[in-house]
């Protein structure tokens, strides 16, 4: 690798300052996130270049007869260091031709990167190359997964998940499509039986117990939930500050003051935690205020369970309702 300074034309003449300027400019639209100002200018003319053991310098081993070592420039500014490379190459005017493809080659590179970083969010474009992908590498793939699933479904669980989005379970549990019945919302929460109030959510229930013939119904909490946080921050005074989100969480108001009752000089973040799970708990025994989930479990055709997903840790833990909490099994 040598380094570089100016263009030459093929008649001899020089373009110089024109090449400087064009890598110049394609230098200060790039982002260099993490090196000194001092050290940015020398990748620019010096590379491939080599972080030292003690992360002093930048060296190029640029001819086989010259090496070229940058310790820590200090204070040099951008000028300078052009005027270095410059005088180097007044002394090497033989090297000028390779200068200018490499000052080229890099300016392209900066250009392009620059172009890269300053690229905005297109949505639209983002869910056009996730089904892409997805099409390619998992629908083309399974012909005969898909072709089952034209036919109809018939998962073995309904679950209950945070609309949260580091949570998704497909994700966090290997589910595959058919797998699964999923109903998200804030917190996991389920209500108890109410035909107008929460209509929604008993739908989705009964349609998955009656129709699908799910065999286990899973209510999944989750670490750092933004809807217990609330639950435990809203005071209990009536007044709202909120249109739904306030009147949604208190479903799990019992796992509240349950957490109070017997941690209230726990930490807040403890408190979380600890209503995170009895959320879940909440949740389970409001299945059994509806009449066809209650049939199931005394028929043994349908189990209720419990999950907690701590995506701070990396863990899992499962437990099932059988007319009470079995003990905690961690994954």
């Amino acid at each position: 690798m040598v380094p570089f300074w100016t263009t030459v034309s093929r008649n001899g003449s020089s373009d110089s300052e024109t090449t400087l300027q064009s890598a110049s400019k394609a230098t200060k639209q790039y982002k260099y996130p993490s090196l000194r100002p001092s050290h940015r200018l020398s990748l620019l003319f010096l590379f491939p270049f080599h972080l030292s053991a003690n992360g002093a310098c930048f060296r190029c081993t640029c001819f086989s007869h010259f090496k070229l070592e940058l310790r820590r420039m200090g204070n040099e500014s951008y000028e300078d260091a052009i005027e270095a490379l410059k005088k180097l190459l007044i002394e090497k005017d033989d090297l000028k031709d390779v200068a200018a493809a490499k000052v080229k080659k890099i300016t392209a590179e900066l250009q392009a990167a620059s172009s890269s970083d300053s690229k905005s969010f297109d949505p639209v474009e983002r869910i056009k190359e996730g089904f892409v992908t997805f099409k390619k590498e998992k629908y083309e793939t399974n012909p005969a997964l898909y072709g089952e699933l034209a036919k109809g479904q018939s998962p073995k669980y309904m679950v209950f998940a945070c609309s949260d989005s580091r949570v998704c379970p497909s994700h966090v549990l290997d589910f595959h499509p058919g797998d699964a019945f999923v109903v998200r919302n804030i917190a996991n929460m389920v209500p108890p039986f109410d035909k107008v109030k929460y209509a929604g959510v008993g739908a989705a229930i009964e349609y998955a117990v009656l129709h699908l013939k799910v065999e286990n119904i899973v209510v999944i909490g989750h670490s750092a939930c933004g809807g217990i946080k609330g639950l435990m921050s809203f005071p209990l005074d009536g007044n709202n500050s909120t249109d739904f989100i306030e009147d949604w969480v208190k479903i799990c108001l019992p796992a509240k003051s349950k957490v109070l009752a017997e941690s209230e000089s726990s930490a807040f973040e403890d408190q979380c935690g600890r209503c995170e799970r009895e959320a879940v708990n909440v949740s389970l025994a409001n299945l059994l205020t509806y009449p066809f989930v209650r049939e199931g479990v005394v028929k043994g055709t349908l189990a209720l369970k419990g999950g907690y997903y701590d995506f701070v840790n990396g863990s899992f833990e499962l437990w099932e309702l059988q007319f009470g909490i079995s003990p905690v099994h961690s994954i």
